[in-house]
């Protein structure tokens, strides 16, 4: 599931792990001691690494664990306040997977897990994570009901303000595309 302004550049300067390179990325995602963006990607990891990833809660803003082994709960991640993108791809997350409460995420990537009862995972992600709310609400500007809840005028205005530039940048790429 993805929501949010796309991590591009930023997921450009993440370090692959298949190259058995350092868990940190380097340079620009580096600010006042500490690091805005971690990878544990191609690990083959069991378990968060949460020594490593909690030594970042002031500064982490992207954390990237795909394509591991994972499937505990990752309880501990609500330290990180700045978090706003959890990669969690290819991994062996279920719909019984219990976030903790990030109310600054606004991507989370869960692709390619063992999520088969949809319901009950996207209400937890609903609860788990508000600011996506925000990013379906801004997309879909006459939405009226969403997850069983009307959509107030005051969420409709947060959500155009925040997402405002992203909406433009994204109809800015389409006609590029459709011109080559």
């Amino acid at each position: 599931m993805r929501s949010d302004r796309h991590v591009s550049d930023d997921r450009a300067s993440m370090v692959s792990m298949e190259t058995g390179a350092s868990a940190v990325a380097p340079g620009p995602t580096e600010r006042g001691g500490g690091l805005r963006q971690l990878s544990f990607a191609y690990q083959d990891l069991i378990e968060i690494p949460y020594d490593v990833i909690l030594e970042q809660r002031d500064t982490l803003e992207v954390l990237d664990l795909s394509y591991n082994l994972l499937e505990e709960s990752p309880a501990l991640l609500g330290e990180l306040e700045k978090l706003a993108t959890l990669i969690l791809d290819c991994n062996n997350y279920n719909a019984h997977v219990k976030f903790p409460y990030l109310p600054s995420i606004t991507t989370v990537c869960i692709n390619r897990n063992r999520i088969s009862n949809l319901p009950i995972f996207i209400e937890e992600v609903r609860r788990k994570f508000p600011n996506i709310r925000q990013y379906v609400i801004s997309q879909i500007p006459t939405l009226e009901v969403l997850d069983d809840t009307e959509v107030q005028r005051a969420e409709r205005l947060q959500a155009k303000k925040t997402y405002l530039r992203h909406g433009d940048r994204g109809a800015s790429m389409r006609r590029k595309e459709l011109r080559h």
